[in-house]
């Protein structure tokens, strides 16, 4: 039997689809036959990304939306699912990095970092298990990072948060996939997006993290496509509870 990567008729909700990763998910998403909401606080680069999936015979509906908000995270499940329909797909990308030194990073960035990595991501989840699960399918995908593993400077509160990710989807998975919903998490290599701005900014640390790939290079937007549509897909069904690293081997040097 061949594996179908097809998710014709699916509907995904996909958070921080406003750029970087996240947009990039959605438009794999949607490519794949799935149609999209993306979901974050800024309306026109939402529209942007929009537009830029129908451009490409996609269909895609935005949400503006405080992720970073508790209180709006079941506000944000009933909204996401008035476009399309009761959603069967969750990529949870919106992410904040505030690269403070250590002894700078006070309890308002902390909770800000946690609450966008872990809690909105948990909360959010749990909110839409129930129309999964009455779909009986269900793909809930997570970011993770480097940092789930390895420590960069001035990034503690985001390090913590990506370490917790991985743990959580096995958590999450170890509840859920019973039902017919799988939790997986995709942990990126240095890819060019406004978190990593910093990085690219400097073309000699661009070069000399390229180096330290297997690959020889850095991520590119494509680079991700393909393993956000197979962890959507069906073709993933005995798939739950894992951390695929998309990093081009840097983890394994």
């Amino acid at each position: 039997m061949q594996p179908s990567f097809d998710l014709d008729g699916q509907v995904a909700l996909v958070t921080g689809g406003s750029s970087g990763l996240g947009r990039a998910m959605a438009q794999a998403l949607a490519s794949a036959g799935a149609r999209v909401v993306v979901v974050a606080r800024r309306r026109g680069a939402l529209e942007e990304s929009v537009a830029q999936i129908e451009a490409q015979g996609g269909r895609a509906a935005a949400l503006v939306a405080d992720l970073a908000e508790p209180k709006a995270v079941d506000d944000i499940a009933s909204q996401a699912a008035k476009p399309f329909g009761s959603l069967t797909i969750l990529v949870n990308a919106a992410g904040v990095n505030l690269r403070q030194p250590i002894e700078e990073v006070d309890q308002t960035s902390w909770q800000l970092t946690l609450q966008l990595h872990l809690g909105t991501p948990f909360f959010l989840s749990r909110a839409l298990v129930p129309g999964m699960r009455s779909k009986g399918y269900g793909r809930i995908i997570n970011l993770a990072s480097l940092q789930s593993q390895r420590a960069f400077p001035d990034s503690a509160p985001y390090g913590a948060g990506k370490g917790g990710i991985v743990q959580l989807t096995r958590a999450m998975a170890e509840a859920w996939s019973r039902h017919g919903i799988n939790v997986n998490a995709i942990a990126p290599g240095f890819f060019p997006t406004e978190l990593t701005a910093p990085v690219f900014e400097d073309p000699t640390s661009s070069d000399q993290l390229a180096r330290r790939t297997a690959i020889g290079r850095n991520g590119t937007m494509a680079d991700i496509a393909g393993p956000t549509v197979f962890l959507a897909s069906s073709a993933a069904g005995y798939v739950t509870g894992q951390t695929l690293y998309v990093d081009g081997g840097f983890t394994a040097k």
